[in-house]
């Protein structure tokens, strides 16, 4: 209690600070050897840059931490010419791979080709992050508020989602406009998971199930210090051949036993004030035939929104430094539409609240420190879901606060 008190309090004396200085405003996101390449201007062919971050957490109802280096990801990239360049990402989770454990994750983030076909439009190829939400293209550690991702960018949209697949963007001649339009290999139904939805599916350009597809595209409008954006997700769920998909009954083809995902985003800077608020929904009709064929209890709906505001404590008094102070809250509900045939089991921990309270330091542009309590609180546990529980179990409570403390950098 005495902690997230403590952060409101300082949250409000930085809301409270003003002066006559002004500072270059850090629209948004921090400038790196990455985007050089991607903006054509790097005066290198070869480039270095990558990102990382580290944190600790405390659980409140377990009375148990744990800290962790999240990730390092190194980022290595090519300009061939003037038209073609190579975009890599190798990234390391949880500081360490140990074979046969449950430890880190070795994975390539990205690995992709672009071709420049004029100064307003380029091509992708490989492994690449379409364009759906705010954090999936842009989740440096830096370009983001809290220790922890927001929950609805994790859970409803599973940043960082990488397919293999074939993308278009672009941007208009006339107005603040981009575009883009994506073809990439499907998810794979059969490892959805009750309580994380569609994030195990994703094949992220290992062994991909290819006879299913999916399509993405999204439009994002930059009036003045605003951001619009709406993106879609649509994609066949079952790479099994037809004789196999038959024997599950299960639809199979590009885009059978489909599932669809729709995003709607609005981002705010103007000084030393920023906002942003996102809904995500997903819909996945057949989950009822998904759930028969895979044992699985899926729902036919999730979706879940944030609403952010944060104000840079620094912006008047430091041109290089800033001291964000924010406050987040999210709402998800990860089944909020069971199958009726056969009778989905309702999980009343999936519809969740999380009040998030806290600070971001960053003394220059491309570090940052953070601190956070996040206020967790969900619907009662169902029994019924409750299998074999160890002989120490506490009682689940509905309400939890996690204290989280982070650094990141970029580069």
């Amino acid at each position: 209690m005495k902690n997230w008190l403590l952060t409101i309090l300082i949250s409000g004396i930085c809301l409270a600070e003003t002066s006559a200085q002004t500072k270059t405003n850090a629209q948004n996101l921090v400038f790196t050897n990455e985007d050089s390449l991607h903006q054509g201007i790097s005066k290198q062919k070869t480039i270095i840059s990558g990102y990382g971050s580290a944190f600790y957490q405390r659980d409140e109802v377990l009375k148990q931490s744990k800290a962790s280096l999240e990730r390092v990801v190194l980022f290595v990239g090519h300009q061939f010419n003037s038209k073609i360049s190579f975009f890599s990402e190798m990234e390391l989770e949880n500081g360490l791979v140990v074979g046969g454990k449950e430890k880190g994750e070795i994975s390539m983030e990205q690995a992709f080709l672009k071709f420049n076909l004029n100064s307003k439009q380029y091509l992708v190829a490989g492994l690449f992050i379409p364009r759906i939400g705010i954090l999936n293209e842009n989740h440096l550690p830096v370009n983001f508020n809290g220790v922890e991702r927001p929950m609805v960018e994790q859970l409803i949209i599973p940043a960082t989602w990488r397919e293999l697949g074939v993308g278009f963007y672009g941007k208009s001649d006339r107005l603040p406009l981009l575009y883009s339009l994506a073809v990439m290999n499907g998810l794979n139904s059969a490892d959805f998971s009750h309580g994380t939805g569609i994030r195990d599916g994703r094949a992220e350009g290992s062994s991909a199930w290819a006879n299913n597809l999916a399509i993405s595209a999204s439009v994002q409008y930059n009036p003045g210090n605003f951001r619009f954006q709406v993106s879609g997700y649509a994609g066949g769920t079952v790479g099994l051949s037809k004789r196999g998909a038959d024997s599950l009954k299960l639809n199979s083809g590009a885009f059978g036993t489909p599932v669809y995902l729709a995003e709607a985003n609005a981002q705010y800077t103007n000084g030393p004030f920023q906002g942003k608020i996102l809904f995500a929904n997903i819909y996945y009709p057949d989950a009822d035939k998904v759930n028969i064929a895979y044992a699985k209890n899926l729902a036919t709906d999730a979706y879940g929104g944030y609403a952010e505001f944060g104000y840079d404590c620094l912006y008047h008094k430091q041109k290089e430094s800033s001291l964000i102070s924010f406050v987040r809250y999210e709402y998800l509900n990860l089944n909020a539409t069971i199958p009726a045939a056969p009778k989905g089991i309702y999980d009343g921990t999936l519809k969740q609240q999380h009040l998030v309270i806290g600070l971001s330091y960053l003394p220059i542009p491309n570090v940052v420190i953070k601190g956070d309590v996040r206020l967790m609180h969900t619907g009662p546990q169902n029994p019924a879901l409750v299998i074999n529980p160890p002989p120490n179990a506490l009682p689940y409570k509905t309400n939890n606060t996690l204290i989280n403390l982070g650094i990141g950098y970029s580069f």
